[in-house]
């Protein structure tokens, strides 16, 4: 009994707090409307607004990111296995050339647009990479999940499907 209690609060309650855990400046977002942004780096645009009746995922990362390159592959798979799902990669990386590198070399073939200002990700209070927002088809923000989640786990997949 003791040894499942010390497995419980000492590895499963750290690891829903990372998982699913609201940090960051603006914790309140969740059950409120997604903040609206119009992203454009010359390339690519992304306006928030333009996928209202989907659900999305709004992820913020950045090419030096460890934990934002683990993740990729996930999203990327999640993206071919759903592509009902709008994944919306917004990168706060300033050098447009490694941002660009990274794409390639990673195949990376999710919607993503560069924010070096971080426009879209102050709207959103975020501080810390990689963080995603689940979005819902009416444009409400149901989850934030931090760090490099596992995109292929069931409880995340049926989550979704939920939605």
């Amino acid at each position: 009994m003791r040894f499942a209690r010390f497995l419980f609060t000492g590895l499963l309650v750290p690891l829903a707090l990372v998982t699913a855990c609201d940090r960051g400046a603006a914790p309140g977002l969740t059950g409120k409307a997604a903040p609206d942004f119009t992203v454009s780096d010359g390339t690519s645009t992304i306006h928030l607004a333009n996928y209202r009746g989907q659900v999305v995922l709004l992820n913020f990362w950045w090419t030096e990111c460890a934990p934002c390159i683990q993740e990729m592959p996930g999203l990327i798979e999640l993206h071919h296995d759903r592509p009902d799902l709008a994944i919306l990669a917004v990168s706060i990386d300033e050098d447009e050339g490694a941002y660009k590198r990274f794409l390639v070399r990673r195949n990376v073939d999710l919607i993503t647009v560069r924010d070096p200002e971080q426009r879209a990700a102050k709207l959103y209070g975020t501080e810390g990479w990689p963080e995603t927002y689940i979005i819902d088809r009416k444009g409400i923000v149901r989850r934030k999940l931090v760090g490099d989640p596992d995109w292929s786990n069931p409880a995340i997949r049926a989550y979704l499907n939920s939605l």
